[in-house]
């Protein structure tokens, strides 16, 4: 085309008035301009084009002076551009898909936690096949045990209070089981009933002693707590009972096919409870057949022989006094402390490092209360 005003004919092929001041400035500042991307409609289907032109003078061709122009088809590439940032568009939205129902199933796994022992959790979340029908009769150490006059406190209690001083006792014994390997089977209201072989054993000696050794340190961290409990309203604390037993068990996944719980039966669970029921306040008893095995490591002093209903033979009971000392135990922390000018009594064994920071900001503010009330004339 010749004797046109380029610009003009941009404007009748549609091109947005914005591209066309930005062509005509670029010719008039630069002698030339390329605007990479126009869109034209043709034949009813917009095509994308790229747009090269310069300004040219030859005094031997007029017909090359003036502002030169070539269109390049560009809507094949454009297309597959555009392609490509939808595809990277929705790959970004199923990333952010997938983060929030990963963020959703952690809080999950971690409110699950809160209802499994910590080996059954591992073992779901390991993978591992779970059938449904999956029992076996293993050797255990069941241990069992409860508060006594318990129905009395909580009609005395108000609501509060008794959720606070019952998870309080239920969060500190759960610690101390964890921490010597027991499988929490349930809470019974305020009974717990653990065990000592399943899903992983250390063999039957001592699986025996850990249960025997979970009992002393319960029964530690029960003293340690007593204050805090009575000022909860518990008048005269707490008072546990403990039972142990070894013996031959079933465990496994027991249910319906709405809801399955791991647990264990058998009369070694039933001897557990009823030791329990026979022990005085603050006292562990044991079957004859875990005192077999813990007998050279563990003192422990003969009680009765009972003959408890279903057993074939007498039972003889012993109440566990102590581990000798030859025997070496995993020490426990030490989570009371009464020194000459302060006590301390951490309550809640599950984080320990919160407690610290606690105790830092306690040391803070006794500080700066220090520092605020000292007197000016004292520094003169």
């Amino acid at each position: 085309m010749t004797n046109v005003y380029f610009p003009d004919v941009l404007e009748q092929l549609g091109i947005a008035g914005e591209q066309v001041d930005a062509f005509v400035a670029g010719i008039k500042n630069d002698g030339r301009v390329l605007i990479p991307e126009i869109q034209i409609e043709v034949e009813g289907e917009t095509r994308v084009y790229s747009l090269l032109s310069t300004r040219t003078k030859d005094s031997a061709f007029s017909y090359l002076n003036g502002i030169q122009g070539q269109f390049v088809d560009r809507t094949q590439e454009w297309n597959l551009k555009h392609e490509k940032e939808e595809l990277l568009e929705e790959r970004l939205k199923d990333q952010e898909l997938i983060a929030a129902k990963t963020q959703q199933l952690e809080q999950l796994a971690k409110r699950l936690a809160q209802y499994l022992s910590p080996q059954i959790y591992e073992t779901i979340f390991s993978g591992k096949s779970i059938e449904k029908d999956s029992y076996s009769r293993k050797n255990l150490t069941v241990f069992f045990s409860d508060i006594v006059q318990f129905t009395d406190m909580s009609d005395s209690l108000e609501p509060e209070k008794l959720a606070t001083v019952i998870n309080s006792y239920l969060s500190e014994m759960t610690q101390v089981a964890l921490d010597c390997g027991g499988t929490i089977d349930k809470f019974i209201g305020d009974a717990i009933l653990v065990f000592f072989g399943d899903p992983e054993s250390r063999g039957e000696k001592q699986d025996a002693l850990a249960g025997v050794d979970m009992a002393i340190k319960m029964q530690e961290r029960i003293k340690e707590l007593q204050g805090y409990w009575k000022k909860n309203g518990v008048t005269n604390g707490l008072n546990v009972r403990m039972g142990v037993t070894t013996g031959y068990c079933t465990v496994g996944n027991f249910g319906s096919s709405q809801r399955m719980d791991y647990t264990v039966l058998g009369k070694p669970v039933n001897l557990a409870a009823r030791l329990e029921s026979l022990a005085d306040a603050g006292q562990i008893l044991i079957s004859d057949a875990t005192y077999a095995l813990i007998e050279q490591q563990v003192d422990c002093k003969f009680v009765d022989e009972i003959q408890p209903k279903g057993f074939a033979r007498a039972v003889n009971v012993y109440s566990v006094q102590e581990f000798k000392g030859t025997y070496e135990r995993n020490s426990r922390t030490n989570l009371s402390h009464t020194l000459k000018h302060v006590e301390v009594n951490i309550l809640d064994s599950s984080d320990i490092p919160a407690a610290i920071r606690e105790l830092k900001l306690i040391q803070d503010e006794i500080q700066a209360h220090l520092s605020s009330s000292v007197d000016p004339s004292d520094s003169d």
